[in-house]
């Protein structure tokens, strides 16, 4: 039986009757994603053997790394661990993904500019090829086996494909989850103990960075243009995003899969956040929220959804305006 849901949406295409260059620095970005294509099935040395324990990711990315609740894990149940939350994380990711590939086909409908629907086609190949790569390596690594659909994913993708505005689309796609799946691969491409799953990563990333200049070349404009109704929409949306991406992710299911209770798994959840909030996270978390809010607070910074009025809603999520 399939899975999957649908979502009730309403999308304005607009068909151009010209096509002529009109936006150079997105005719670049276009010639650019040409260039940069990349075959999932042949492009990766899948071949590779897990040189390592067995574990995937860094060890530190796993919450109850150098706890008690770590310490009293046999070896073997560490990496039982470790794998668990590797097959969370990528199982988001690989949902994130399908969802941007949605969104991205209709961005190709709504946006106006030609060269804007050129690029927007190739980030819809982009988001496929990312999908389709995060599936072929956990049935590689992780026997195929994937958790569902994390609620606040849902939530996130359901809303963009529901909004007719592209660009509320690409506020939510491009400025605010962009952002943070560039953070996200770039510390995995660094830190993972799988060859395999840091080669994915950088071939990722090497999309990723096109897809962020995508909203940053055409956002401008529309910002500086819009009504003050309409800037407040785009800064309450670019909120809303933040607060549904950066709260409420937490690898419950791979706990519960391990067989933690609901009360451990409370424990280490409440572990999670005093350590997030007396800073003391591990190194690669450290890097990983220095990196992603430095990026957020540039990115709004650049296309000018950042103002006083939303700089509480920042620093109630932990993001500085200093940041970058």
């Amino acid at each position: 039986m399939e899975r999957g849901h649908q979502i009730d949406s309403r999308n304005i295409a607009f068909f151009r009757h010209d096509y002529d260059d009109e936006h150079a620095d997105l005719r670049h970005l276009y010639e650019q994603a040409k260039l940069d294509q990349w075959n999932a099935a042949t492009d990766i040395d899948w071949a590779q053997p897990l040189d390592s324990d067995g574990g995937l990711i860094a060890d530190d990315l796993v919450d109850i790394y150098g706890t008690t609740f770590w310490d009293g894990l046999s070896p073997a149940e560490q990496v039982e661990v470790n794998r668990a939350v590797a097959r969370w994380r990528l199982s988001t990711l690989m949902a994130g993904e399908h969802g941007a590939m949605l969104v991205c086909s209709q961005l190709v409908e709504n946006v106006e500019g030609q060269d804007a629907k050129l690029f927007q086609a190739t980030q819809v190949v982009d988001e496929g090829r990312h999908n389709e790569v995060l599936h072929r390596y956990m049935g590689l690594r992780l026997e195929g086996r994937n958790y569902p659909l994390a609620n606040n994913v849902k939530e996130i993708f359901d809303t963009l494909l529901g909004t007719g505005s592209w660009y509320l689309k690409t506020i939510g796609l491009q400025l605010v989850a962009e952002t943070f799946a560039v953070s996200l691969f770039r510390m995995l491409a660094e830190s993972s103990k799988d060859a395999v799953l840091r080669q994915v990563c950088r071939r990722i990333l090497q999309d990723e960075a096109r897809h962020m200049g995508f909203g940053m070349l055409s956002l401008p404009a529309v910002v500086a243009e819009a009504s003050a109704a309409e800037r407040r929409e785009m800064e309450d949306f670019a909120i809303w995003a933040l607060n549904r991406t950066l709260r409420g992710i937490f690898p419950r299911a791979a706990y519960e899969e391990m067989s933690f209770s609901q009360s451990e798994i409370e424990q280490i959840r409440q572990l999670r956040r005093e350590r997030a909030a007396g800073g003391e996270e591990t190194a690669f978390r450290k890097y990983f929220r220095r990196d992603l809010h430095a990026g957020l607070v540039r990115n709004l910074r650049k296309v000018g959804v950042l103002s006083d009025r939303v700089a509480p809603d920042l620093e109630a999520l932990g993001i500085s305006l200093a940041a970058a």
